[in-house]
């Protein structure tokens, strides 16, 4: 295999990664990562688009943590490794936090229970709550990339936290000018077909 020198300098986080269509593992299909951390040790992110069943207030009633948003709300997969470990995402709004990191600007995450509390008394419009988290080791994410399974694109609010996380891919395919009509779809033997 051909590997690109520099490659893993030039890929630097914060950006999305989108799942190619020949991506068929059903935790990363058609899915838009939200890559955090990235260097030669490893690399981890959140899948932004996809929602679980379990919707927040539920999760928190277990933490004794009361939630004052929206009863529907859900969490959201955000990868397969530690999948009982939550993260949330956010746009502060106002929120006073003790542990929260600025990912990019306007955008901060946290683990802490105590950030979530307060998240939670007056939850920001812009919030997720994660289940679990994407990792790659060393070199395996720019592997990945150079086999073309991830087109990488920039970061905005508007993607991260999109309304219908379904169309996410999407739109943030359409962010750098791809028609996602345009790539070929693959059936589940590997044969790849162009989609209409």
């Amino acid at each position: 295999m051909v590997r690109m020198s520099g490659m893993s300098s030039d890929l630097a986080a914060p950006v999305l990664l989108v799942a190619m269509p020949q991506v068929r593992d059903p935790s990363f299909h058609r899915s838009v990562v939200l890559l955090i951390h990235h260097e030669e040790e490893g690399s981890f992110g959140f899948i932004v688009n996809r929602a679980t069943e379990h919707r927040i207030h539920e999760i928190l009633k277990g933490l004794d943590v009361g939630w004052q948003g929206d009863g529907e709300m859900v969490a959201h997969f955000g990868g397969p490794v530690q999948q009982h470990l939550g993260t949330v995402l956010f746009a502060p709004g106002g929120v006073e936090t003790e542990a929260a990191t600025e990912v990019l600007p306007g955008i901060s995450l946290t683990q802490h229970i105590g950030d979530l509390a307060r998240l939670a008394e007056t939850p920001p419009e812009r919030f997720r709550l994660f289940l679990g988290y994407a990792g790659w080791g060393s070199g395996q994410l720019i592997d990945e990339i150079l086999r073309n399974d991830w087109l990488t694109a920039p970061v905005h609010a508007d993607l991260v936290f999109a309304a219908d996380p379904e169309q996410a891919w999407s739109a943030t395919l359409r962010s750098v000018g791809v028609d996602p009509a345009a790539l070929p779809s693959w059936t589940p033997d590997g044969g790849g077909e162009t989609t209409n």
